[in-house]
Formats: structure tokens, C-alpha cells, sequence
């Protein structure tokens, strides 16, 4: 995966640099929009980039919930508001802030974490939440043949 992700890199890299800024910014920006909205139907779809299932949460007791009870992972994460983006003419970023970001490396590296107030510390599953699949390499690389045979 890192080998086409560099080879990517390098192909587009020489393409790119014929590019203005404000044009590879814009170009960026796409990108950028349509790599969290992969990214976002992954965390719903509950898989990581390389197409498994996330592991399964621990069963837990809901002893006196009434009502439809939740049972999808990260459901707000996902959200564009704690999913953010960034770019810049010469590169694009895609992550967490503040809180969010502690809670999603948590799962995303599977370290150990105490989910409340005087409560126990839990290791966590590894479940990732960010990275590139094949399909979001695809996606780069027509786009930008899409933006440069206009």
C-alpha cells in the first residue's frame, strides 16, 4: 500500500507542478471532499482500509434503556464537524481535532484508555478509522487525470 501511495506521489508530483497554486489548490480541495466522503461511508460501513470488518465491541448490560438502542460505532465521529480538512496547494490533510482526535488515535492504534471518570482502564481494539484504500488511490489518480484533460 505505501509502494502505490509513493509511486502515486511521484507520477502525479510531476504533473502537478505545471499546475498554478490556486488551480492546485482548487484540485486539492476536491480531493480533499471526496476522500472524506469515502472515508465517512468506510466508518459507517464499519471496515477498515483494507476491506475487514472493524472487531466486534465488547458485549455490554442495557439494563433500563427503553427505546431503540444504538449499536454502530462512531457515529458522530464521522460527522464533517470533527472530520476535518485541510489544504494547501501542495498538500491535503484529513483528520481529528481537540477530544475527537485523542478518541479516534485510541481506536485507530488500539491503546489502552479509561472511557469515564473512575472507571478502569480498557484496551481498546485496533479499528481504523483513516487510511488509504485502494479505491481512495483510484479515486486520486482520476481525478487528477479528469482535472488535467480539461
Amino acid at each position: 500500500m505505501a509502494d502505490n501511495l509513493h509511486a502515486l506521489e511521484d507520477w502525479a508530483g510531476a504533473l502537478l507542478a505545471k499546475l498554478e497554486p490556486g488551480a492546485r489548490r482548487k484540485l486539492n480541495q476536491e480531493i480533499a471532499r471526496d476522500l472524506r466522503r469515502n472515508q465517512q461511508q468506510r466508518i459507517a460501513a464499519q471496515r477498515n482500509p483494507d476491506g475487514t470488518p472493524y472487531a466486534k465491541r465488547k458485549p455490554r448490560q442495557l439494563r433500563g434503556k427503553s427505546g431503540r438502542i444504538k449499536r454502530q460505532m462512531f457515529t458522530k465521529l464521522r460527522q464533517a464537524k470533527h472530520l476535518k480538512l485541510q489544504s494547501t496547494p501542495n498538500s491535503i490533510a484529513i483528520g481529528f481535532l481537540a477530544r475527537t482526535a485523542r478518541i479516534a488515535r485510541v481506536h485507530q492504534e488500539g491503546l489502552r484508555d479509561r472511557p469515564g471518570k473512575g472507571t478502569a482502564d480498557i484496551q481498546y481494539e485496533r479499528r481504523e478509522l483513516l487510511g488509504f484504500s485502494d479505491q481512495d488511490l483510484e479515486l486520486i489518480r482520476d481525478r487528477l487525470l479528469d482535472h488535467l484533460t480539461r
